[in-house]
Order: C-alpha cells, then structure tokens, then sequence
C-alpha cells in the first residue's frame, strides 16, 4: 500500500513545528488510512483522535447502492421537471397568441429564451460546483427554478413572460447538465451505463410528459394552470435537494475532510503538528479570468478535438428535432387531423412509450453483447460503447422520413404517431453515447467536453422552433422530412467512424492520448 500513497500525499516542512500534508481524492477511500498516507514521508502519528468527525467525507464511489440511490433521486426528478418545462409551454402556446396578442415566431421565442438559458448557465455554473461543491448550486437552481415558474404563471405581459421563461431556463439548465456529472462522481465508468441510461430516461420521459399533461390542462383549466402544476412539483423536490442530496464533488469532500483533521490539531511522534489541504487546490473565489477559461477551453476542444466536433454535431441535429417537436406535433396533427390540445398533448405518450423501449435495450445491451461477443469488456475502450448506438440512432432519420409522408388525412394518425416512438428511439441512444463516449475518453477533461457539445446542442434547438412553420409551409410535410431525414442519415455515420478510427483519433489527441 506504501507505493499506492506515495503518489497521494506529500508533506512540506514549515517554520513552528508544523508540517504541512497535501493529499490528493483517493485519500477519501476508506481503505487507505491516514497513517498509510504519511508512512512514505516517514511520518507517525503520535494519537489518531476522534475520526468520526470526518469519517462521513469518503469517496462517493464507496457509498452504499442504498444512499446513491437516494441522492440522485432529486436530481431525476428535477432534470424530468427541466425537460417537462420545455415541453408543457408549447401547450400554452394558441392561449397566449390570444391574450398577449402576438405572433406564432413570438410564442415561440419563449422556447427559445428558455434553452438560451440551457445552454450558457451550465458553462459557468459547472466550475462554480467544482470550486465550492455541487449541492448549493443544486440547491439554488432548484429556487430559480421555482421563481422563474412562479413568473410564467404570473405574468402579465409579453416581456415578463420572457424574462421568466430566461430565468426558468438557467434554473432548469444543472439538472439537464450537470447531473450527468453527479452520476459520473457516484459511479465508476464499468458501473453506469445503466444509471446514466435512466438520467437519459429521465429527461426524454419529461419531454413527453410536458405536453401530455398541458394539454388537457390548458383546455380544462387555463394555460397559467401549466406553470401553477410545475410550481407545486418544483417546490416538492427543490425541497428534497435540501433534505436527500449530499456532495458529490471528490474535490470538495477532499477539502472538508483536510478541515475536519485539521481541527484536531494532530501530531506525529517527532513533535511536529500536520497541516493537511487537498493536493490540487482551487480558488475560493471566482474572477473573470476563471470565467473565461471556463467558457475558452470547451470551446478549444470544440474546435480541436474531432470526437468533440463531431459529436456535438450529432446530437446537436437530434436535440433539434426534439425541440422542433413541440411545434411541428400541434401543427401537423391541428390541421391534418383537426386535434384539439389534450389529443395533440396525448399523442406525446409516443415519446415516453419511445423512451421506455430505448431504456430497456441500453440496460440489456451490455449483457447482449457479452454474450454475443465473449470478449467484449465495458473497461477496454470507448468505441464499444457505439456498437449499439450505430445500429439504432438510425431510427432517427428513418422516424422523420415515416412521420413526414406518413401525416395524411388519408393515413391514420396512430402511423405519424409511431414515427414519433421511432425518432425519440434514435435520439435516446444518440444522447447516451455522445455523454459515455466523452466521459470515458477525456475522463478529467470530461465536463468541459460535454459542456461544449451541450452548449452546441442548446443553441441549434433553439433556434429549430422559431423556423419550424415556415419550413413545413415552405417545402411541405415531405420536403422538410426529406431534408431533415437526409441530414440525419448522413449524421449516422459519425458513429461508424468512430468505432472503426476512435482508437486512432484519440491517439493523435492531446487531451485524450493519455486515457489511452
């Protein structure tokens, strides 16, 4: 155990008999003991004290399945409300063409402002958890979660309405972002391809859950009851990210637990005392310049890193046509098949029956696979990840091909409504490889990674809505599901060559040839 701590803990000599300990996150393992970490710089402890003080900062890794069950329990149900939030405002939409007196483009702004806000946030808020710890800023984008809530169902105006919507979005934006990151510091990369499947599940469950619900809602109660229901279900777990979530941030528990043993004020058997403080440390302030680097180095790998621009590509074009959803559903099944807003709310159960089947197939790929391929092995490279991805994200173009030439008077509407079930299949799998694909090959450059290609999937979604209507009026129903299933037919292809080239690309990478 001497070499394994020897790379975790250096000592520095200071003046008055006090030693200072600098120790790095795998001290948090509860197998290696304080006296292990000082052997290799030959020194004894003189009294171990009372640890219990700060036997609760351990590695989240080392948790019971009980306890990571329950802390990331908030967080899904928060990253459902995030993506319910997006989708149930479209529901409002033919209520508030009527009582603000404004355009379709206008309405759909509102989508707009709110991923603008998924989109920016995460990429400052994402250095912020790391420096001071994930649970305020959870905690906290609960509350602007709420407030902003509490502005859509309030407003009186067209400009407050979008001021709200801005404020929900970077209230929403953690829990669509960044709990993939509170998964990633719960679970190793063997371990969670499945909790990271049910986040995916989480957020495409609340896409389809937002119009379903609004769409009876608004017909039945008015469309300020769409954001009083949210206020109610955000309250409750804003709350219970009070009560049940706990740091995550290794970084951050390293630097609590140096406190707490530093408050004993221990001493080795030569007289000296030990000053202990986490080996990388990080500043307790935020200033411009760590503003900066946040938003610069994403937007470096963005540019230099081909898996990143690539990637971001790919789920960029389907996280559009998630959004585009929003539109195009009411104004397809509205005018070819006259819905009113709880039938069009209600073709959205295609969306979750879709999000459903893609869980149970990522939850089973792993153990399909094995058996197919006895040599398969989660811990080998990132490309075996993509074997499945590349044969189902084909569901995406094929689902938009369907849907298009399929949404005729003459065609039963439960036909567009599979194609729907066949798209969210293909966007499923698109987003759970692009977060695994990145996570398992940049590793500790993995957030600025995914921060990237979220801010790249966020800006292009939000534009796909404001277009959306002209486009179907532009080049018809078969037109736009020709352009926009060509486009994602030639994205599939990112998958392929990956799997075959990945190991190649990451080799001449600079950030990634170390992960090898």
């Amino acid at each position: 155990m001497g070499d394994l701590t020897s790379d975790k803990a250096s000592a520095l000599p200071n003046e008055g008999g006090c030693v200072s300990v600098a120790l790095s996150p795998e001290f948090l393992d509860p197998r290696i003991s304080l006296s292990e970490a000082l052997r290799p710089h030959q020194l004894e402890l003189l009294s171990f004290g009372d640890f219990s003080i700060c036997s609760k900062f351990q590695s989240p890794f080392t948790w019971s399945q009980s306890r990571k069950v329950l802390v990331l329990s908030a967080p899904f149900m928060a990253s459902t409300l995030a993506a319910y939030s997006a989708g149930a405002y479209a529901l409002a939409s033919s209520s508030l063409l009527q009582q603000f007196s404004i355009t379709d483009t206008q309405v759909n702004a509102g989508i707009t402002i709110f991923v603008a806000g998924f989109g920016f946030t995460p990429m400052i808020l994402a250095p912020v958890s790391e420096t001071h710890g994930r649970y305020w800023v959870y905690v906290g984008s609960g509350l602007v979660f709420l407030l902003g809530t509490l502005g859509c169902a309030l407003s009186k105006s067209y400009v407050a309405m979008m001021v709200s919507r801005f404020l929900t979005g970077c209230g929403a934006a953690v829990f669509a972002t960044l709990t993939g990151g509170v998964v990633s510091d719960l679970y190793r990369k063997e371990d969670r391809n499945i909790p990271m499947a049910m986040y995916t599940l989480s957020i495409m469950i609340g896409t389809g859950l937002g119009p379903l619900i609004s769409g009876t809602v608004v017909d039945r109660l008015g469309w300020r009851w769409i954001f009083f229901i949210q206020l109610i279900a955000i309250g409750v777990t804003t709350a219970s990210l009070l009560l049940c979530f706990a740091e995550t941030s290794s970084t951050c528990l390293l630097g609590r637990k140096c406190h707490a043993l530093n408050k004993m004020q221990l001493q080795t058997t030569s007289g000296v005392t030990l000053n202990f403080f986490p080996k990388a440390r990080n500043s307790s302030s935020l200033d411009i310049s760590i503003l900066w680097r946040s938003f610069a180095f994403p937007l470096k790998l963005l540019i230099t890193e081909p898996a990143v621009f690539l990637f971001s590509a790919w789920v960029s074009f389907a996280w559009a046509i998630l959004y585009m959803q929003f539109s195009s559903i009411g104004i397809v099944f509205k005018s070819v098949y006259d819905f009113d807003n709880a039938q069009v709310g209600a073709v959205y159960t295609a969306v979750i029956v879709g999000s459903s089947l893609s869980f149970l197939m990522a939850a089973s790929e792993g153990a399909i696979i094995r058996r197919l391929t006895p040599r398969y092995s989660t811990q080998s490279t990132p490309e075996q990840r993509l074997l499945s991805p590349c044969i189902q994200s084909v569901l995406l173009p094929i689902g938009l091909f369907w849907f298009m030439l399929s949404a005729k008077p003459e065609a039963h509407w439960i036909s567009p409504a599979l194609a729907i079930g066949s798209c969210t299949m293909g966007i499923f799998s698109i987003y759970l490889a692009v977060f695994n694909y990145l996570a398992d090959t940049y590793q500790r450059f993995a957030s600025s990674a995914l921060a990237a290609q979220s801010m790249c999937r966020n800006l292009l979604a939000g534009i796909f809505p404001l277009v959306t209507r002209r486009m179907l009026t532009s080049l018809t129903l078969a037109g736009t599901g020709g352009l926009l299933g060509g486009l994602g037919l030639m994205l599939t292809a990112i998958p392929w060559v990956l799997y075959f080239s990945g190991h190649r690309i990451r080799a001449r990478s600079l950030f990634a040839k170390n992960m090898l």
